[in-house]
C-alpha cells in the first residue's frame, strides 16, 4: 500500500475534515468522532455507551457492551456516509483478553466475509471502565457536491 493511498488527501492537496459528534456531551471531548482524509474515514475509538443514557455503558457484560460498541461504530459510519461494508481495518482493545471469544461472536454478527483487517490487544484499562473499545478505518469517498 503506497503512502499516497494512506495520505490521499495530502497527495491531492486536500485538507482533512474533522467531524464532530452531534451529541453535545461527546462534542465537548477533546477529539473528533471521525476524520475524513481523502477517501478514508478514520473513526475514533467507540465504547459501549448507550446514547441518551448519560453515556452509561450497556449493562450485562461483554456481550451487550460489544453489541452497543459495534452499534455505535455503525452509527458514526452512517452519519458520515459509510457502512460496515466500507470498513477496511479495525483495532479492538479488550480490558480482558479472556473476553476474546465472546467479543468475536458479536463481531461476526456485525461484519461478514470478506472481513476487514483486524488487530486486537488487551489493555490495562479503558475509558469509563469499558470492557471493549473499537476503532475503525473505512473507505468512504466524499459524495459529489460535498465540500473538498
Amino acid at each position: 500500500m503506497s503512502l499516497c493511498f494512506l495520505a490521499a488527501a495530502a497527495c491531492a492537496g486536500e485538507r482533512p475534515e474533522f467531524l464532530a459528534s452531534p451529541d453535545p456531551a461527546a462534542a465537548a471531548l477533546p477529539f473528533s468522532e471521525a476524520v475524513r482524509s481523502g477517501d478514508l474515514l478514520f473513526l475514533s475509538g467507540q465504547i459501549g455507551t448507550v446514547p441518551g443514557a448519560d453515556n452509561a455503558l450497556a449493562k450485562g457484560g461483554i456481550g451487550p457492551e460489544a453489541e452497543q460498541t459495534l452499534g455505535n461504530v455503525r452509527a458514526v459510519l452512517e452519519r458520515h456516509g459509510a457502512s460496515m461494508r466500507d470498513v477496511v481495518k479495525c483495532t479492538v482493545f479488550l480490558a480482558d483478553i479472556g473476553d476474546w471469544p465472546a467479543f468475536n461472536a458479536v463481531y461476526r454478527r456485525h461484519f461478514s466475509a470478506p472481513f476487514p483487517a483486524r488487530s486486537a490487544l488487551a489493555a490495562s484499562g479503558l475509558a469509563m471502565g469499558a470492557k471493549v473499545e473499537v476503532e475503525c478505518i473505512a473507505q468512504a469517498p466524499r459524495k459529489a457536491g460535498k465540500r473538498r
